[in-house]
């Protein structure tokens, strides 16, 4: 018997991620060797001494019961530690802190927690999907979208911005686009949200992954300590994705809804995942990334740097990104055409048009590929531009 989606369910659009997959598997199975610049999902390890750290926890028996939806004491504890050293801001680990199962499912839930049917959120295009669908949508609210232009350094025009949103999502340094954020524009930002009273909420996923010595703020660095709330994850800053932890900081109001609409729908990370998180925030000593850290940037910025040169050689204009591990490259057709032209050649990357209207004409690489297979494809895309 078929039954019906819910309405929420079919506005979301068709999901072009999928698609693509579809087509690489094509190409697979037809025997061509794929070079994938596509998903975000780091190629280097998980460092030794936290898969070590899972191991050892996960040989206790206390670890192997359900934890708590807002993340365990030690753990949030270990948050507001990090915070202080890497940005020296103070934060109350028992009402500011929450711990989540990896910062796609927070970035959700807040709307879940205070997001009204109907209710406007302001939503960064080109930008994370989940912003405006796994949120916004499956709220039943209506996602209103925030033009992030490159000739205005691919950050939001304030002034522009309707007054009587519900929230705004933030992202910097920024997916897809690699822009970063000055405090300069994040004091002007949570401003503007404090006189509009609408929720500002920050994803700050790869704070941690920076180039050129260039250094990423938290969005409580640059606000009066209300209606702010930041996301962040273990995911990219050591090599995590499969473990799922994450975090969310700021607002106790804010942090109080979170904790409340995740009870209600997940019994939080698993412990053992858990309490290596501490381990791995415990490496910083300070504001300065800890030569683990560092090690895995050196080798983002390598790659970067051979892919940037590559291109140029192409005729592409194409700055560095100072964050993220992704390159924005504006292409002369629409994203989907150049996209399904370098999958002829075998090469992977990410249509613009997947992240909203005003990434068309753009397409995403992530440099999760080594040297020799970025200079391969550089080679590959020399045949057939």
């Amino acid at each position: 018997m078929p039954f019906e989606y819910a309405n929420r369910l079919k506005k979301i659009p068709p999901y072009l991620f999928v698609e693509i997959e579809e087509k690489v598997k094509k190409k697979r199975q037809e025997g061509v060797d794929i070079i994938d610049f596509g998903i975000g999902d780091p190629d280097i390890p998980t460092p030794q001494v936290i898969v070590e750290e899972v191991q050892r926890q996960l040989n206790d028996p206390v670890n192997h019961r359900y934890p708590s939806s807002g993340g365990e004491p030690e753990v949030r504890r270990a948050v507001s530690d990090w915070y202080k050293r890497r940005f020296n801001v103070d934060v109350d680990p028992d009402g500011e802190v929450c711990i989540l199962i990896g910062s796609k499912e927070g970035i959700a839930n807040i709307c879940r927690a205070f997001v009204n049917p109907g209710e406007k959120v302001l939503c960064p295009d080109p930008g994370y999907p989940v912003y405006s669908q796994g949120g916004t949508l499956l709220c039943d609210a209506t996602p209103v979208k925030v033009p992030l232009r490159p000739e205005k350094g691919f950050l939001p025009e304030l002034d522009a911005l309707p007054s009587d949103a519900k929230m705004l999502y933030l992202n910097y340094p920024n997916n897809p686009t690699g822009a970063v954020a000055s405090k300069e524009f994040l004091w002007k930002a949570s401003t503007w949200c404090v006189e509009t009273d609408t929720i500002l909420a920050y994803d700050n996923a790869y704070s941690e992954m920076t180039f050129d010595d260039y250094s990423a703020p938290s969005i409580l660095e640059c606000c009066q300590g209300t209606g702010a709330i930041e996301f962040g994850s273990l995911s990219k800053t050591f090599n995590m994705t499969g473990y799922r932890v994450g975090y969310a900081v700021g607002d106790a109001t804010l942090i109080a809804g979170l904790k409340k609409a995740k009870s209600q729908v997940d019994s939080g990370c698993s412990m053992f995942v858990q309490k290596a998180m501490v381990k791995a925030l415990d490496m910083y000593k300070g504001a300065e990334k800890p030569e683990l850290v560092k090690k895995n940037i050196a080798i983002y910025q390598e790659r970067r740097n051979v892919l940037v040169k590559g291109l140029r050689s192409l005729g592409f204009k194409v700055d560095p990104p100072k964050g993220t591990f992704y390159l924005w490259l504006h292409v002369d057709t629409p994203s989907m055409k150049f996209a399904d032209k370098m999958l002829q050649a075998g090469i992977v990357c990410t249509p613009g048009i997947g992240f909203g209207e005003y990434g068309d004409h753009f397409v995403r690489f992530a440099t999760t590929q080594p040297v020799p297979r970025i200079e391969e494809a550089i080679e590959r895309m020399r045949k057939v531009l």
